[in-house]
């Protein structure tokens, strides 16, 4: 078991959110590092979204994947002089996406308690969909459960790569005896292609003695799963993929005792 002030902390969700969680962690008090494993840049199909947009009619459904997708969409909306339509239904992977889409678009977002694509299908007015069309708003692969599930239930899907995300490149045996010379112990991983970059990214022996000793901290069951397959026993899921669900995680605040 690794006590909170016996915790070095590497975090590898991309920028700026993986800077923003080590900066938080470290005013607690604890050693927290970050090393990237991919960084974003603009779809391949972004520049088509005004006119996707406009293809849709009143009570059509957009779905805000990421929000990386706000990142590079609301720019390229300005630059055209246009909103986001007010007639569309948004929905959000989760309650962090869904705040900063409400916060430029004003519009109202429905989105699940917990940020998986299984919560949001779960949505009561997400079951039948004869008749509405529902645009992805995503990056570049992805899992594809919630079209095809939209597509089952009536729904006409169309996509749109509006980011893509490009892996890091490291030298892995230097990138490997750094983190061994800090005493890295624990792991923030929050999808399952940067899962699969690191456990690739280092020897089958390295492996064998020292990453997977390490406690790895994930966003869903799904990558618990994955990371148990890949080898990790000591593997903790957060609640939501957001920051502060991480920094529960890392962090628990102490409970209070009753007297």
């Amino acid at each position: 078991m690794i006590t909170e002030s016996a915790k070095i902390i590497l975090v590898m969700r991309p920028s700026p959110t993986g800077e923003q969680l080590v900066n938080r962690l470290r005013a607690l008090g604890l050693v927290a590092y970050h090393t990237p494993l991919i960084h974003f840049s603009a779809g391949s199909e972004l520049k088509k979204l005004p006119g996707l947009l406009q293809t849709m009619r009143a009570g059509d459904l957009v779905f805000i994947l990421s929000q990386n997708v706000i990142r590079y969409v609301n720019p390229l909306l300005h630059s055209n002089k246009r909103l986001w339509p007010s007639e569309l239904l948004y929905y959000a992977i989760g309650r962090h996406t869904a705040s900063v889409f409400q916060a430029v678009s004003h519009l109202p977002v429905t989105y699940p308690t917990i940020a998986t694509s299984e919560e949001l299908l779960t949505m009561t007015d997400l079951q039948q969909l004869s008749g509405k069309k529902a645009l992805l708003l995503r990056g570049n692969g992805g899992r594809e459960l919630l079209g095809k599930t939209l597509m089952q239930r009536g729904a006409e899907v169309s996509y749109c790569e509006c980011y893509r995300r490009n892996p890091i490149h490291y030298d892995a045996s230097q990138q490997i005896n750094d983190w061994r010379r800090l005493g890295i112990n624990t792991l923030v991983v929050t999808s399952g292609e940067m899962l699969q970059q690191l456990h690739t990214l280092v020897s089958p022996d390295f492996c064998s003695f020292w990453l997977l000793d390490c406690r790895m901290i994930v966003v869903s069951e799904r990558l618990a799963l994955l990371a148990k397959q890949l080898g990790w026993h000591d593997i903790q899921v957060a609640k939501n993929a957001d920051n502060d669900a991480l920094i529960h995680e890392l962090y628990p605040k102490p409970t209070t005792r009753q007297l």
